[in-house]
């Protein structure tokens, strides 16, 4: 894990506050980045011979720009945060579960090694999996509602619990608020691609280094991360499609798995259509996870710094008491006669 081989170590629920804390400044940070990406990978692409207007299937964007400029004109720069609470939300819970798990799971096995060393790049995707996979079953529902919330027009919008109120009424009813899960629980790969190549990274590009500097650490974030999103692009798009409303052409028809929106996809874009909203992707994916990293290795790094200003204290105070006992025993203490 990133920042594994501090100053000292961290407890788990001190990786997980560092992590969370990066990951919600991030994301706020680049969030309008979120909505346009969710609304390119849920659009169907419309054929060279359809109609430039067709209200059956909404509003259309052909770029990052466009998109923007759309939800702008429609919604008001408050659309570019539609569903930005929720987001947030299920960005901390999502984050503090994987860095608190991911560092009981990768403490556990180092501490189970016979011989010490750093863990191989094949063991360090596996317990990002496990740690990823843990995270998923606690925090998907949030993920569900704010994808419906990021993917309907103004007028159908929702607020955070009247969203959920919603998925749970349809005809999944409870289920609907794992929608997507297989898929999710597949994508765990995805982050563990991530922090798995930035361990890597780190220990080819800073090796021994113990601290990183803002820029380092920012470079290694984003390098990582648009690793892992080529890689689980495909992926990405079809959860999309799951947690979203089906498109016009399914008469409101929910997909049923990933493997259905991915050949629905196919079928009527082309193999390419699984890539569609990778350039927003991407960049969403450099951006965060460098802000991210970048702040979480501040955080770790105050984190020590303040244990070791708590145990400095504790000591001080320990020895005072020693001393105070020490005093009073040699004032005590009966006075031998010869």
């Amino acid at each position: 894990m990133a920042g594994q081989s501090k100053v000292a170590p961290l407890p788990p629920w001190g990786s997980a506050i560092a992590g969370a804390s990066g990951a919600v400044l991030a994301n706020a940070i680049v969030y309008p980045l979120d909505i346009v990406k969710t609304r390119l990978q849920v659009q169907v692409k419309r054929k060279p011979s359809a109609e430039p207007t067709n209200p059956a299937d909404g509003e259309h964007y052909t770029s990052t720009l466009d998109a923007i400029n759309k939800i702008v004109r429609d919604d008001g720069v408050p659309g570019l945060y539609a569903g930005l609470t929720g987001s947030l939300i299920g960005v901390a819970s999502t984050n503090f579960a994987y860095f608190y798990w991911y560092t009981v799971v990768r403490t556990l096995y180092i501490s189970s090694q016979k011989v010490q060393g750093k863990p191989s790049t094949a063991i360090e995707l596996s317990l990002g999996a496990v740690a990823g996979a843990v995270a998923q079953l606690f925090t998907i529902p949030v993920a569900v509602v704010t994808t419906r919330q990021q993917t309907v027009s103004k007028l159908e919008r929702k607020g955070l619990i009247a969203t959920g109120r919603e998925v749970v009424n349809s005809e999944d009813g409870w289920t609907g608020l794992w929608r997507g899960l297989k898929a999710s629980l597949v994508l765990v790969v995805n982050p563990a691609i991530t922090y798995g190549a930035y361990q890597r990274l780190r220990d080819v590009l800073y090796p021994g280094k113990t601290t990183l500097r803002p820029w380092e650490a920012f470079i290694l974030g984003s390098m990582s991360k648009a690793l892992a999103t080529i890689a689980t692009q495909p992926l990405i798009v079809a959860k999309v499609g799951l947690q979203s409303k089906p498109p016009p052409a399914r008469n409101g028809k929910p997909f049923k798995s990933f493997i259905e929106v991915m050949s629905f996809i196919i079928e009527h874009e082309g193999l390419l259509g699984l890539f569609k909203g990778i350039g927003p992707q991407i960049l969403k994916g450099l951006l965060v996870q460098g802000f991210l990293m970048m702040t979480k290795e501040r955080v770790e790094l105050l984190f020590i710094l303040l244990f070791r200003y708590l145990r400095k204290i504790r000591t001080e105070k320990l020895q005072k008491l020693a001393d105070l006992a020490a005093d009073r025993a040699r004032t005590t203490a009966p006075i031998l006669v010869k």
